[in-house]
């Protein structure tokens, strides 16, 4: 759920509290209370601290967020024990505000709560829901209604329980393609090492060859190789400590970059659906091994997605345009914009996200303005370059 969208929700619900203060106020101005008197104002009291509960962001786990529900609950059911005690209201008033604080906050408990402690706070707030229909002396069987009531507080429960364990789902499938993520990207990193271990080894092979012809040369020769090791090192000690997993037996895959990007698109298009098309803006023979192996992991996933996702798209456009200083990278499509099309971003592009982010640029993903969805990312070369 987008913040945007939930921001909304909860100003619909917060609409809803006022209204239903109002109606509580109008039962209690046309209605002879008898002994309830001041049920209004306590409900009042009740609804205002309901909605700043539920009203501030929430963490899931929240031990917090636990404890104002059961204290929200107990005050919930004195003023309903102090109502019914003497002699009930009149007119159907029991605080339908005060009600729907309970509901909402229930759902929240259910959302974010902890575990274990929610389950106490969660029956609290079912016992205050099911006896809050105790306070009205109407004629009416206000315990059968107090029992729909616990049926659609423990449905809501229900659709709260059901969004955390679909966002603690999500999370874990993050987490598990971060981390294959991480893992390719330590294996790619690994024959870039290597091939600059190459280099480094044939330059001292040269300077052992023309040592007693040109010293001077030998010099030079040696600087650059204990600049190229030290960058090296340097970069094996940063990326593959963080990024592998331990897995020391993983196979190595080749390097694949932005030169093998026209068969990838090939295949795409001999596989059927949309046509894969590559426009190219600028030299792209001398990038930096990270950033073309990057470019190349930002289309193949861009392109999965496409197959994945996109609504009858007919072509696929992929579009690289190099500076001297980025390589930007774009994929679009010219499908029908999904369905809640923000929720589709797919999870390859969040561990993708991280690779990029690890070479120093960003990725962005989102519905296009025609419709389709794009995918736009932007690596930097000079920072390749000095990796290299």
């Amino acid at each position: 759920m987008t913040k945007r969208r939930m921001g909304v929700r909860k100003t619909g619900v917060l609409l809803l509290t006022v209204l239903l203060s109002l109606l509580d106020l109008i039962l209690t101005v046309e209605a002879s209370y008898g002994g309830g008197e001041m049920l209004w104002p306590l409900s009042l009291i009740l609804s205002i601290a309901a909605v700043a509960i539920w009203i501030p962001r929430r963490r899931r786990g929240s031990i917090r967020l636990v404890v104002y529900a059961i204290l929200l609950s107990f005050f919930s059911i004195t003023v309903t024990v102090l109502a019914s005690g003497s002699g009930g209201t009149r007119g159907g008033a029991i605080g339908y505000a005060e009600l729907l604080g309970l509901i909402v906050v229930l759902f929240m408990v259910a959302r974010f709560g902890h575990e274990r402690l929610g389950w106490v706070a969660a029956g609290a707030l079912l016992l205050a829901i099911v006896l809050q229909p105790q306070r009205a002396n109407s004629g009416i069987d206000m315990f059968t209604i107090g029992l729909l009531l616990v049926i659609l507080a423990a449905s809501i429960a229900a659709i709260g329980i059901w969004n955390r364990f679909s966002e603690g789902q999500r999370e874990r499938q993050i987490a598990t393609v971060r981390a294959e993520q991480r893992a390719e990207f330590a294996r790619d990193l690994h024959d870039f090492i290597a091939h600059h271990v190459t280099g480094i080894v044939v330059q001292a092979q040269g300077a052992r060859f023309i040592a007693e012809q040109d010293p001077q040369r030998v010099i030079t020769a040696l600087d650059q190789i204990e600049h190229a090791g030290a960058e090296t090192m340097a970069a094996m000690r940063r990326m593959v400590g963080v990024l592998r997993s331990g897995d020391a037996a993983a196979p190595l895959a080749p390097l694949a970059g932005v030169a093998d990007l026209k068969p990838l698109l090939d295949q795409y298009t001999a596989a059927g659906g949309a046509k894969a098309r590559l426009f190219v803006e600028g030299p792209l023979d001398d990038l930096p091994v990270d950033v073309s192996t990057s470019a190349y992991r930002v289309v193949m996933e861009a392109l999965t997605n496409v197959r994945r996702h996109a609504v009858e798209p007919s072509r696929a456009d992929v579009q690289l345009r190099r500076t001297p200083e980025w390589l930007f990278v774009r994929v679009t499509n010219d499908g029908a914009a999904p369905l809640r099309a923000t929720d589709r971003k797919g999870y390859g592009l969040d561990g993708l996200g991280e690779r990029v982010a690890s070479v120093g640029g960003w990725l962005r993903a989102g519905p296009g303005i025609n419709g389709g969805w794009v995918v736009d990312a932007a690596l930097p070369i000079a920072a390749g370059e000095e990796r290299q």
